[in-house]
């Protein structure tokens, strides 16, 4: 009998024992991602400020005004067009550079090939600071670089920083540029992953490199591209330390990104509710985006 009333609390025990071990995870998850978004949803309805920060009753509720004046500022609507400018031309960028260079260094695995991952994976892990020293010097009109090599081939210099298209499209090369590292080291992961009885059998069939691609390594590659695109289209759509960095958000505002905006209106000009409205529409704009490719993804699975 003692046998029999012992084992309902083992059994209970060993219920409980999962969700003891993940509360930890939880709680973090609770604190520091939902808190803060229940935070920034309240404050975006109120007018706070510095002086709010200070003393709780200079705060005022203005209900929905700071996204009636978010939706009418031309430079919010500004922000919104560079950051998907960002998104449309440097997320395949970096996709493409990244599954190139992971196929180039798959081929091999010798002591060149392994040096050549270091240097891919080098920028990744470089602080922008140094990378935005480095590459301000190369985008210099008068001495930079680019510049001389233009003028090598008789090209008049090109303002890389001080046209606002051709500013865009130069962070967007510094971004493609930093951000190819930790994605080929997924696609080289995933790569690496591959049996090569694939690959034997599909060469006795008489397919060639181009087919076993297509037929073989991106079909397989199929969950580590859906990874990246997830990854780096959330990333992009927060494009913050380029455009800060190298041209906060210059020339006419043709770099600010939403991301950028956000910080100008909070901690250049105090206004955190209309910071924290702007902040909650990217957060709408990134969990949609998320949502469709999720949706997308699992058509294609049932496909």
């Amino acid at each position: 009998m003692e046998l029999v009333r012992k084992k309902p609390a083992r059994e209970g025990k060993r219920q409980s024992a999962p969700y003891i071990f993940i509360a930890p995870a939880v709680l973090l998850l609770l604190l520091f991602a939902v808190l803060p978004i229940i935070i920034a949803l309240t404050i975006s309805f109120t007018d706070m400020d510095l002086r709010g920060i200070s003393n709780w009753s200079a705060i005022s509720f203005v209900g929905i005004e700071n996204y009636r004046v978010l939706l009418s500022d031309p430079i919010f609507w500004t922000s919104m067009y560079n950051t998907f400018f960002y998104v449309i031309i440097g997320v395949p960028l970096v996709i493409i550079s990244s599954l190139g260079a992971a196929l180039l260094l798959n081929y091999s695995s010798n002591k060149l090939f392994r040096l050549f991952r270091v240097i891919y994976y080098m920028p990744a892990i470089t602080n922008i600071v140094a990378i935005a020293v480095i590459w301000g010097f190369l985008y210099n009109v008068s001495y930079g670089l680019f510049n001389q090599v233009l003028l090598f081939f008789n090209t008049g210099p090109v303002p890389w920083l001080e046209d606002p298209t051709i500013a865009k499209l130069s962070l967007i090369i510094l971004a493609v540029w930093k951000g190819i590292g930790i994605n080929m080291l997924i696609y080289l992961a995933a790569l690496q992953s591959i049996p090569k009885d694939y690959y034997e059998a599909a060469t006795i069939d008489g397919a060639s490199r181009t087919q076993q691609f297509f037929k073989i390594t991106f079909p397989l590659l199929g969950f580590a591209t859906f990874f990246i695109t997830v990854t780096t289209l959330i990333g992009w759509l927060q494009f913050f330390e380029e455009p800060f960095v190298m041209t906060e958000g210059g020339p006419l505002d043709g770099t600010i990104s939403i991301a950028l905006f956000i910080y100008q209106a909070g901690f250049s000009y105090s206004n955190f509710g209309y910071a924290a409205a702007a902040s909650f529409v990217l957060f709408v704009i990134i969990i949609i985006a998320t949502l469709i490719q999720f949706t997308l993804r699992r058509k294609q699975g049932d496909m």
